[in-house]
């Protein structure tokens, strides 16, 4: 149910920025977006009531913790199905609002398109859009608003060898993508109108993923934070996650320069694909993490447990960026300076460290 009502937000989001220009169209998204809501806030607060009847009995001793358990599964199981079968019927509303916004999209004429204008790019490293409709100089490019997503890549190194990629002794799983960053950033140039030299000041979001090596589980215990075998049944999928607000101050130097002149004066025309390398600084504050474990046993095929981590993670983060772009190819390394574990934490590698790629960036 997570991955279609996921895949249904992606598709909507994108959809979105073609519906402003077709109010037929974004009028159809919007009412079939305020009825998928509908549909999931009204079957979860029925499956909320029932879960608190399960709760109650087990309070009361009606009920063991067996029983408890395999009752709030089955409840679970039930208003998913129940959702997903709502959310197919509705199915047929948002194909017809997606056939209008491409059938607009064809027809539009080529004017928004021209003079770097409303452009949207696909390359290596993702989906790379412009809205500069209100933009009329070479002097209006040099600062901008940008939105932009990243996969990020999340591992973990001991003190002694911060930049030891991949390391085999850590205690979490090496994985290429476990992580995701957005953020919002202001950027302008630094100097004269031909500096090569920008500033980036902005404000995200970070999710961080870890998965313990060998089928086993995060687990905190006697106030401290460490890594265990599983024993309640088959294990299915396992993580910690911390989620942290973040705000990110970057420098950005144009390689390869290009420049265009505008009434008598020259700039550095920031809307040509250009070389740049990107380094900067961060702070983060966690706003909260938790251990997720997914399972099954004689009782059920599909028993979840999520847990809020109360030991073991600190809450603020410091650390550094390096990376290289082109137009909208943009790829870093990210270190964290100070520890993501602190002393409560049984663990040999705690210091985070980040290689990302943005796969989307809307500039305005």
């Amino acid at each position: 149910m997570k991955t279609k009502i996921a895949l249904m937000t992606a598709v909507m989001a994108f959809s979105y920025s073609f519906a402003q220009e077709n109010p037929h169209t974004n009028s159809q998204l919007k009412s079939y977006s305020r009825k998928i809501d509908s549909i999931v806030v009204s079957e979860k607060v029925k499956m909320n009531k029932e879960l608190d009847g399960v709760d109650n009995n087990f309070k009361n001793n009606k009920i063991n913790t067996d029983e408890k358990q395999k009752q709030r599964a089955e409840i679970a199981s039930k208003y998913e199905q129940s959702i997903n079968e709502k959310v197919d019927a509705r199915k047929s509303e948002l194909e017809e609002a997606t056939r209008e916004m491409v059938k607009d999209a064809v027809l539009r004429p080529n004017d928004s398109l021209r003079s770097g204008k409303n452009q949207m790019m696909l390359g290596l490293g993702g989906v790379k859009m412009r809205m500069d409709g209100d933009k009329k100089t070479p002097k209006d490019y040099l600062q901008s608003f940008e939105y932009a997503i990243a996969l990020v890549g999340t591992g973990y190194t001991s003190k002694d060898k911060p930049f030891k990629f991949f390391d085999k002794d850590s205690d979490v799983k090496n994985t290429v993508f476990n992580s995701t960053s957005f953020v919002v950033r202001y950027e302008n140039q630094l100097g004269g109108f031909r500096s090569p030299l920008f500033y980036r000041i902005g404000v995200g979001y970070r999710w961080d993923q870890s998965k313990p090596k060998y089928g086993r589980v995060f687990s905190q215990d006697n106030n401290m934070l460490g890594i265990k075998d599983f024993a309640k049944g088959d294990l299915k999928e396992t993580h910690l996650d911390n989620h942290y607000i973040f705000v990110p101050v970057d420098f950005r130097f144009v390689l390869n320069p290009k420049y265009i002149e505008y009434d008598g004066v020259k700039y550095l025309d920031n809307r040509k694909s250009q070389f740049n390398i990107i380094a900067g600084v961060y702070g983060g504050a966690r706003i909260t993490s938790n251990i997720y474990n997914k399972y099954s046993n004689e009782f059920s095929n599909r028993i979840v447990e999520r847990e809020r981590l109360t030991h073991g993670v600190n809450d603020f983060v410091v650390g550094g960026k390096l990376g290289i772009g082109y137009a909208g190819f943009n790829i870093y390394v990210q270190k964290d300076f100070t520890p993501t574990f602190n002393n409560n934490a049984n663990l040999t590698h705690k210091y985070g460290l980040q290689i990302g790629i943005e796969i989307m960036s809307v500039n305005f």
